[in-house]
């Protein structure tokens, strides 16, 4: 039995490159995934899902990748495109010329245009990528899991607990249910006589009638069958490997019923 929170972490360092991958899960029904991957990383998106898919059924996960330069001090994280460069200060002389604006266009300007100064770990292909990513997804995926199960035991106890009570209340039920009818019996006689008429005996044909309407609308035989039956299928619950969250939510409905 697994919680639906939970926290995990993966990192994994290749070809210069350092992959970090964090996920978190919270409580939901159905599964809903949040994939936050680097611009240039957009299109393993996928293959991101399909792994936690593996993993996780439920709760609503988000899973942030952070690609980082594993670059020594020493070498050169960015590069500029010079062609790109040359094009931006063309363009930027022609249109300050066209508006009459004085001045010339400086190297500040040149380097906050788009795309001109790029870090080097932007010209790593994606699939490329993809190992360390898989890898690190992976041990962050085996962390939450772990924290997941954890925290299902813990609730395991706790749901175990509750469900101790509600069997002391079935017992109790179950043993009183049989007198239901002689107490009731003894009820109506009493408010007959409380109220001046004529007391009936035990045998009297109208009184029957009514204990036999009041056994048959307080009959509680099937309810408690069922109920026992709940009781079994909550342990085989905890026994279980897969999820059970759904399950577990359709039993609670039925014992409040």
């Amino acid at each position: 039995m697994k919680s639906m929170t939970g926290y995990g972490r993966g990192e994994c360092s290749s070809n210069g490159l350092k992959i970090t991958v964090e996920v978190s899960s919270v409580n939901r029904r159905q599964s809903e995934i949040s994939v936050n991957l680097p611009r240039e990383l957009e299109v393993l998106e996928a293959q991101v899902r399909d792994e936690v898919n593996k993993v996780v059924s439920r709760g609503r996960l988000t899973v942030r990748i952070v690609k980082h330069s594993a670059a020594k001090d020493g070498e050169d994280k960015a590069q500029i495109n010079v062609p790109l460069a040359k094009a931006y200060a063309s363009e930027f002389a022609k249109l300050a010329k066209q508006l009459k604006i004085p001045g010339t266009v400086t190297m500040d300007v040149i380097l906050r245009a788009p795309g001109v100064l790029q870090a080097k770990e932007e010209f790593s292909e994606a699939e490329e990528v993809w190992p360390p990513i898989e890898k690190s997804l992976k041990t962050a995926l085996a962390t939450l899991v772990k924290m997941r199960e954890r925290e299902g035991s813990n609730l395991a106890k706790d749901l175990s607990s509750r469900m101790n009570i509600i069997r002391k209340a079935w017992q109790k039920i179950e043993k009183q249910a049989p007198e239901a009818q002689v107490r009731y019996r003894e009820q109506l006689r009493l408010r007959i006589k409380n109220a001046g008429l004529e007391m009936p005996t035990i045998d009297d044909e109208r009184l029957l009638k009514e204990v036999v309407l009041f056994a048959d609308r307080s009959d509680v035989s099937e309810e408690l069958t069922r109920l026992q039956s709940h009781f079994q299928q909550f342990e085989d619950c905890l026994k279980s490997k897969e999820p059970v969250g759904r399950t577990l939510d359709f039993l609670a409905q039925e014992m409040k019923r």
